[in-house]
Protein backbone atom coordinates (compact mmCIF):
# COMPACT_ATOMS: atom_id res chain seq x y z
CA UNK A 1 0.00 0.00 0.00
CA UNK A 2 1.26 3.62 -1.08
CA UNK A 3 0.63 6.13 1.42
CA UNK A 4 1.29 10.08 0.17
CA UNK A 5 3.64 12.53 1.83
CA UNK A 6 1.10 13.86 4.33
CA UNK A 7 0.06 10.39 5.73
CA UNK A 8 3.32 9.40 6.30
CA UNK A 9 4.28 12.75 7.79
CA UNK A 10 1.43 12.07 10.22
CA UNK A 11 2.23 8.97 11.03
CA UNK A 12 5.41 10.03 12.00
CA UNK A 13 4.13 12.69 14.12
CA UNK A 14 1.61 9.90 16.28
CA UNK A 15 4.62 7.77 16.63
CA UNK A 16 7.00 10.47 18.00
CA UNK A 17 4.33 11.60 20.54
CA UNK A 18 2.90 8.08 21.87
CA UNK A 19 3.53 7.63 25.32
CA UNK A 20 3.28 3.93 23.70
CA UNK A 21 6.36 1.65 22.89
CA UNK A 22 7.04 2.71 18.78
CA UNK A 23 6.07 -0.90 18.10
CA UNK A 24 3.05 -0.85 19.97
CA UNK A 25 1.76 2.13 17.90
CA UNK A 26 2.80 0.83 14.71
CA UNK A 27 1.03 -2.09 15.17
CA UNK A 28 -2.58 -0.77 16.05
CA UNK A 29 -1.63 1.80 12.70
CA UNK A 30 -0.82 -1.52 10.69
CA UNK A 31 2.37 -0.08 9.60
CA UNK A 32 5.29 -2.35 9.25
CA UNK A 33 7.99 -1.10 11.38
CA UNK A 34 10.91 -1.27 8.85
CA UNK A 35 8.97 0.96 6.75
CA UNK A 36 8.15 3.45 9.16
CA UNK A 37 11.82 3.55 9.58
CA UNK A 38 12.51 3.73 6.77
CA UNK A 39 10.56 7.05 5.83
CA UNK A 40 11.81 7.87 9.14
CA UNK A 41 15.34 7.84 8.60
CA UNK A 42 14.79 9.51 4.95
CA UNK A 43 12.65 12.36 7.26
CA UNK A 44 15.60 12.77 9.21
CA UNK A 45 17.83 13.11 6.29
CA UNK A 46 15.92 15.39 4.10
CA UNK A 47 13.24 16.62 5.92
CA UNK A 48 9.01 16.33 4.51
CA UNK A 49 11.04 16.29 0.84
CA UNK A 50 12.64 12.45 1.46
CA UNK A 51 9.04 11.34 2.49
CA UNK A 52 7.76 11.63 -1.45
CA UNK A 53 7.30 8.76 -3.79
CA UNK A 54 10.32 8.40 -6.11
CA UNK A 55 10.06 7.10 -9.27
CA UNK A 56 12.02 3.66 -9.88
CA UNK A 57 15.05 4.30 -11.95
CA UNK A 58 17.36 1.91 -12.78
CA UNK A 59 20.71 2.24 -11.43
CA UNK A 60 24.25 2.59 -13.16
CA UNK A 61 24.30 -0.73 -15.20
CA UNK A 62 28.10 -2.11 -15.14
CA UNK A 63 28.55 -4.04 -18.07
CA UNK A 64 27.45 -0.54 -20.06
CA UNK A 65 29.11 -0.87 -23.81
CA UNK A 66 31.37 2.03 -23.80
CA UNK A 67 30.89 4.84 -26.04
CA UNK A 68 33.92 4.51 -28.23
CA UNK A 69 33.28 0.65 -28.52
CA UNK A 70 29.61 1.52 -30.02
CA UNK A 71 30.99 4.19 -32.43
CA UNK A 72 33.46 1.23 -33.36
CA UNK A 73 29.96 -0.99 -33.79
CA UNK A 74 28.34 1.78 -36.00
CA UNK A 75 31.95 2.07 -38.14
CA UNK A 76 31.75 -1.42 -38.75
CA UNK A 77 27.81 -2.01 -39.59
CA UNK A 78 28.76 1.39 -42.25
CA UNK A 79 31.78 -0.97 -43.81
CA UNK A 80 29.36 -3.97 -43.60
CA UNK A 81 25.84 -2.95 -44.38
CA UNK A 82 24.64 -6.69 -45.50
CA UNK A 83 25.57 -7.79 -41.99
CA UNK A 84 22.46 -8.81 -39.89
CA UNK A 85 22.88 -7.90 -36.05
CA UNK A 86 24.06 -11.43 -35.72
CA UNK A 87 26.60 -11.34 -38.05
CA UNK A 88 27.70 -7.52 -36.81
CA UNK A 89 28.23 -8.97 -33.45
CA UNK A 90 30.40 -12.01 -33.95
CA UNK A 91 32.62 -9.86 -36.68
CA UNK A 92 33.23 -7.58 -34.10
CA UNK A 93 33.93 -10.03 -31.53
CA UNK A 94 36.41 -11.64 -33.68
CA UNK A 95 38.26 -8.51 -35.13
CA UNK A 96 38.23 -5.88 -32.63
CA UNK A 97 38.72 -9.07 -29.55
CA UNK A 98 35.67 -7.29 -27.78
CA UNK A 99 32.44 -9.19 -27.01
CA UNK A 100 29.61 -7.58 -28.09
CA UNK A 101 26.25 -9.39 -27.82
CA UNK A 102 23.15 -9.83 -30.55
CA UNK A 103 20.91 -8.24 -28.80
CA UNK A 104 23.53 -4.73 -27.87
CA UNK A 105 24.69 -5.16 -31.87
CA UNK A 106 20.51 -4.67 -32.83
CA UNK A 107 19.96 -1.66 -30.17
CA UNK A 108 22.96 0.06 -31.21
CA UNK A 109 22.13 -0.20 -35.04
CA UNK A 110 18.06 0.39 -34.05
CA UNK A 111 19.28 3.94 -32.14
CA UNK A 112 21.34 4.68 -35.29
CA UNK A 113 18.62 4.13 -37.80
CA UNK A 114 20.66 0.92 -39.72
CA UNK A 115 18.17 -1.88 -39.20
CA UNK A 116 16.90 -2.39 -42.50
CA UNK A 117 13.74 -4.39 -42.97
CA UNK A 118 14.26 -7.96 -44.43
CA UNK A 119 13.91 -7.81 -48.33
CA UNK A 120 12.45 -11.49 -48.70
CA UNK A 121 10.35 -13.51 -46.90
CA UNK A 122 11.71 -16.22 -44.41
CA UNK A 123 10.59 -19.63 -44.37
CA UNK A 124 10.74 -21.03 -40.31
CA UNK A 125 11.80 -24.33 -39.65
CA UNK A 126 11.69 -26.42 -37.03
CA UNK A 127 13.85 -25.78 -33.95
CA UNK A 128 16.75 -28.56 -34.90
CA UNK A 129 16.65 -32.34 -37.18
CA UNK A 130 15.95 -35.53 -35.10
CA UNK A 131 18.71 -37.22 -36.41
CA UNK A 132 21.96 -35.33 -36.56
CA UNK A 133 25.17 -36.01 -38.43
CA UNK A 134 28.46 -35.98 -35.82
CA UNK A 135 31.31 -35.49 -38.58
CA UNK A 136 31.69 -33.85 -41.80
CA UNK A 137 31.60 -35.75 -44.99
CA UNK A 138 28.81 -38.51 -43.15
CA UNK A 139 25.73 -37.36 -45.24
CA UNK A 140 25.92 -35.19 -48.04
CA UNK A 141 22.60 -33.37 -49.40
CA UNK A 142 22.25 -32.64 -53.14
CA UNK A 143 19.56 -31.02 -54.80
CA UNK A 144 18.92 -28.87 -57.85
CA UNK A 145 17.38 -25.32 -58.51
CA UNK A 146 16.69 -23.36 -61.39
CA UNK A 147 18.20 -20.04 -62.75
CA UNK A 148 17.55 -18.05 -65.36
CA UNK A 149 19.65 -16.25 -67.90
CA UNK A 150 18.24 -13.44 -69.72
CA UNK A 151 17.95 -14.91 -73.55
CA UNK A 152 19.33 -17.77 -72.93
CA UNK A 153 16.59 -19.93 -71.03
CA UNK A 154 16.75 -21.66 -67.62
CA UNK A 155 19.97 -23.48 -66.22
CA UNK A 156 20.37 -25.53 -63.19
CA UNK A 157 22.53 -26.01 -60.84
CA UNK A 158 23.57 -28.98 -59.04
CA UNK A 159 24.72 -28.71 -55.41
CA UNK A 160 26.92 -30.99 -53.04
CA UNK A 161 25.80 -29.79 -49.43
CA UNK A 162 27.33 -31.20 -46.57
CA UNK A 163 24.90 -31.90 -43.59
CA UNK A 164 26.99 -32.36 -40.30
CA UNK A 165 28.51 -28.53 -41.59
CA UNK A 166 26.10 -26.94 -44.24
CA UNK A 167 29.54 -26.51 -46.11
CA UNK A 168 28.77 -26.46 -50.45
CA UNK A 169 31.48 -29.15 -51.31
CA UNK A 170 31.27 -28.97 -54.93
CA UNK A 171 28.38 -27.47 -57.63
CA UNK A 172 28.08 -27.41 -60.88
CA UNK A 173 25.82 -24.75 -63.13
CA UNK A 174 24.23 -27.92 -65.66
CA UNK A 175 22.23 -27.21 -68.96
CA UNK A 176 20.39 -30.21 -67.82
CA UNK A 177 19.08 -32.54 -64.99
CA UNK A 178 20.25 -35.64 -65.64
CA UNK A 179 22.04 -38.42 -64.05
CA UNK A 180 25.59 -37.84 -65.57
CA UNK A 181 25.41 -33.82 -64.12
CA UNK A 182 24.64 -35.46 -60.40
CA UNK A 183 27.39 -38.54 -61.08
CA UNK A 184 29.74 -35.16 -62.62
CA UNK A 185 28.64 -32.82 -59.24
CA UNK A 186 29.60 -36.03 -57.53
CA UNK A 187 32.91 -36.44 -58.74
CA UNK A 188 34.08 -32.73 -58.31
CA UNK A 189 32.80 -33.76 -54.49
CA UNK A 190 34.78 -36.89 -53.93
CA UNK A 191 38.03 -35.02 -55.17
CA UNK A 192 37.19 -31.86 -53.52
CA UNK A 193 36.54 -33.49 -50.32
CA UNK A 194 39.76 -36.27 -50.78
CA UNK A 195 37.06 -39.11 -50.60
CA UNK A 196 38.50 -40.41 -53.87
CA UNK A 197 41.62 -40.35 -52.28
CA UNK A 198 41.84 -41.46 -48.89
CA UNK A 199 41.15 -44.44 -46.91
CA UNK A 200 37.79 -44.36 -45.05
CA UNK A 201 35.90 -46.36 -43.21
CA UNK A 202 32.54 -45.14 -44.68
CA UNK A 203 31.64 -42.94 -47.67
CA UNK A 204 29.62 -40.48 -47.53
CA UNK A 205 25.50 -41.35 -47.77
CA UNK A 206 23.75 -39.38 -50.29
CA UNK A 207 20.28 -37.31 -49.66
CA UNK A 208 18.81 -36.51 -52.21
CA UNK A 209 14.79 -36.25 -53.58
CA UNK A 210 12.96 -38.31 -55.92
CA UNK A 211 13.56 -36.45 -58.94
CA UNK A 212 14.07 -38.70 -62.32
CA UNK A 213 17.58 -38.13 -62.50
CA UNK A 214 18.26 -39.50 -58.98
CA UNK A 215 16.24 -42.30 -59.08
CA UNK A 216 17.96 -43.65 -62.35
CA UNK A 217 19.51 -46.57 -62.57
CA UNK A 218 21.99 -44.65 -63.74
CA UNK A 219 22.98 -43.47 -60.66
CA UNK A 220 22.29 -46.16 -58.49
CA UNK A 221 25.12 -48.05 -60.63
CA UNK A 222 27.30 -45.06 -60.53
CA UNK A 223 26.98 -45.09 -56.30
CA UNK A 224 27.40 -48.50 -56.13
CA UNK A 225 30.81 -48.78 -58.10
CA UNK A 226 32.31 -46.39 -55.21
CA UNK A 227 30.01 -48.04 -52.26
CA UNK A 228 28.11 -45.28 -51.32
CA UNK A 229 24.25 -45.40 -49.93
CA UNK A 230 21.92 -43.87 -51.46
CA UNK A 231 18.99 -42.25 -49.26
CA UNK A 232 16.11 -40.71 -50.66
CA UNK A 233 13.36 -38.46 -48.71
CA UNK A 234 9.76 -38.96 -48.25
CA UNK A 235 7.56 -38.02 -51.72
CA UNK A 236 6.16 -34.56 -51.13
CA UNK A 237 7.84 -33.56 -48.12
CA UNK A 238 11.27 -31.21 -49.37
CA UNK A 239 11.73 -30.82 -45.37
CA UNK A 240 13.66 -34.12 -45.57
CA UNK A 241 16.32 -32.10 -47.60
CA UNK A 242 15.54 -28.87 -45.72
CA UNK A 243 18.95 -27.73 -45.35
CA UNK A 244 19.79 -27.84 -49.07
CA UNK A 245 16.33 -26.03 -49.69
CA UNK A 246 17.52 -23.58 -47.07
CA UNK A 247 20.61 -23.31 -49.09
CA UNK A 248 19.22 -22.90 -52.47
CA UNK A 249 16.54 -19.95 -50.90
CA UNK A 250 19.56 -18.37 -49.12
CA UNK A 251 21.69 -18.40 -52.63
CA UNK A 252 18.41 -16.98 -54.48
CA UNK A 253 17.26 -14.12 -52.65
CA UNK A 254 21.38 -12.88 -53.47
CA UNK A 255 21.68 -14.14 -56.89
CA UNK A 256 18.67 -12.79 -57.99
CA UNK A 257 18.96 -9.30 -57.39
CA UNK A 258 20.37 -8.77 -60.28
CA UNK A 259 19.92 -10.30 -63.73
CA UNK A 260 22.31 -12.43 -65.86
CA UNK A 261 22.66 -12.22 -69.37
CA UNK A 262 25.31 -14.86 -69.55
CA UNK A 263 25.75 -18.26 -68.40
CA UNK A 264 29.07 -17.21 -67.53
CA UNK A 265 28.39 -14.24 -65.57
CA UNK A 266 25.70 -16.40 -63.37
CA UNK A 267 28.04 -18.79 -62.79
CA UNK A 268 30.71 -16.21 -61.59
CA UNK A 269 27.90 -14.26 -59.15
CA UNK A 270 27.20 -17.96 -57.84
CA UNK A 271 31.18 -18.70 -57.10
CA UNK A 272 31.83 -15.60 -55.47
CA UNK A 273 28.79 -15.82 -53.02
CA UNK A 274 29.48 -19.61 -52.87
CA UNK A 275 32.71 -19.00 -51.29
CA UNK A 276 30.88 -16.24 -49.21
CA UNK A 277 28.60 -18.01 -47.59
CA UNK A 278 31.16 -21.25 -47.10
CA UNK A 279 34.24 -18.92 -45.64
CA UNK A 280 32.47 -15.76 -44.30
CA UNK A 281 28.69 -15.70 -43.63
CA UNK A 282 28.53 -17.27 -40.19
CA UNK A 283 26.07 -19.73 -39.46
CA UNK A 284 23.30 -19.55 -36.81
CA UNK A 285 22.76 -23.39 -36.04
CA UNK A 286 26.88 -23.88 -36.05
CA UNK A 287 27.04 -21.09 -33.00
CA UNK A 288 28.04 -18.70 -35.42
CA UNK A 289 30.87 -19.87 -37.00
CA UNK A 290 31.26 -20.21 -40.83
CA UNK A 291 30.46 -23.67 -42.59
CA UNK A 292 34.29 -24.01 -43.74
CA UNK A 293 34.90 -23.76 -39.86
CA UNK A 294 33.08 -26.68 -39.00
CA UNK A 295 33.74 -28.65 -42.08
CA UNK A 296 37.77 -28.32 -41.39
CA UNK A 297 37.39 -28.92 -37.43
CA UNK A 298 38.38 -24.93 -36.38
CA UNK A 299 34.90 -24.73 -34.50
CA UNK A 300 36.00 -25.68 -31.34
CA UNK A 301 38.82 -23.17 -31.43
CA UNK A 302 37.08 -20.55 -32.78
CA UNK A 303 33.90 -20.76 -30.00
CA UNK A 304 36.31 -21.14 -27.41
CA UNK A 305 38.44 -17.88 -28.14
CA UNK A 306 35.42 -16.23 -28.29
CA UNK A 307 34.35 -17.88 -24.45
CA UNK A 308 37.57 -16.20 -23.53
CA UNK A 309 37.09 -12.92 -25.19
CA UNK A 310 33.59 -12.43 -23.87
CA UNK A 311 34.43 -13.23 -20.26
CA UNK A 312 37.86 -10.45 -20.40
CA UNK A 313 35.43 -7.67 -21.90
CA UNK A 314 32.89 -8.02 -18.71
CA UNK A 315 35.41 -8.27 -16.77
CA UNK A 316 36.94 -5.15 -17.98
CA UNK A 317 33.78 -3.62 -18.71
CA UNK A 318 32.39 -4.41 -14.99
CA UNK A 319 36.37 -2.61 -13.50
CA UNK A 320 35.27 0.56 -15.81
CA UNK A 321 31.49 1.33 -14.24
CA UNK A 322 33.46 0.72 -10.98
CA UNK A 323 36.08 2.79 -11.21
CA UNK A 324 33.53 5.72 -12.89
CA UNK A 325 31.06 4.90 -10.05
CA UNK A 326 33.60 5.27 -7.36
Amino acid sequence: MRYPTTEKLEIIRLVEQSHLPAKTTLAKLGVPKTTFYRWYSRYQAFGEAGLRDRRPHPGRVWNRIPDDVRQQVVELALEEPDFSPRELAVRFTDTRKHYVSEASAYRILKAHDLIASPAFIVVKAADEFRDKTTRPNELWQTDFTYLKVVGWGWYYLSTILDDYSRYVVAWRLCATMKASDVTETLEDALAASGCDRATVAHKPRLLSDNGSSYISGELADWLRERDMDHVRGAPNHPQTQGKIERWHQTLKNRILLENHYLPGALAQAIGAFIDHYNNVRCHESLGNITPADAYHGRGPAILEERRRIKERTLKQRRLLNQQAAA
